[in-house]
């Protein structure tokens, strides 16, 4: 038996597929936000070897300012950072690997 598809059939075909990816991603992808990603912890291995703390001691150098720092969406006291994926850090922490962002 021979199917034949005819171009009527086969423009409502796309449409749908077309509609249905839209939609499908309007409800099954929900949007990350970097209040959603866990915190880093001091005592994480790469924190520890990259000296991480929360909070900097040492002046005008924080996560805040730094080149790595992902800044979200929302203004949260936590951000990602390249240098720890799948984690945030604290805006106003510091690391040994900081670097200033350009002026």
């Amino acid at each position: 038996m021979r199917t034949t598809l005819s171009r009527r059939r086969f423009m409502q075909f796309t449409a749908s597929s077309i509609i249905g990816l839209t939609m499908g991603n309007k409800f099954l992808i929900r949007p990350a936000y970097a209040a959603d990603i866990p915190h880093l912890e001091e005592s994480n291995p790469q924190a520890v070897a990259l000296k991480y703390v929360n909070q900097s001691t040492v002046k005008n150098q924080q996560c805040k300012n730094c080149l790595l720092i992902r800044n979200g969406i929302n203004n949260n006291h936590w951000q990602p950072c390249a240098l720890f994926p799948g984690k945030a850090v604290n805006i106003n922490g510091w690391c040994s690997a900081y670097a200033p962002k350009p002026a």
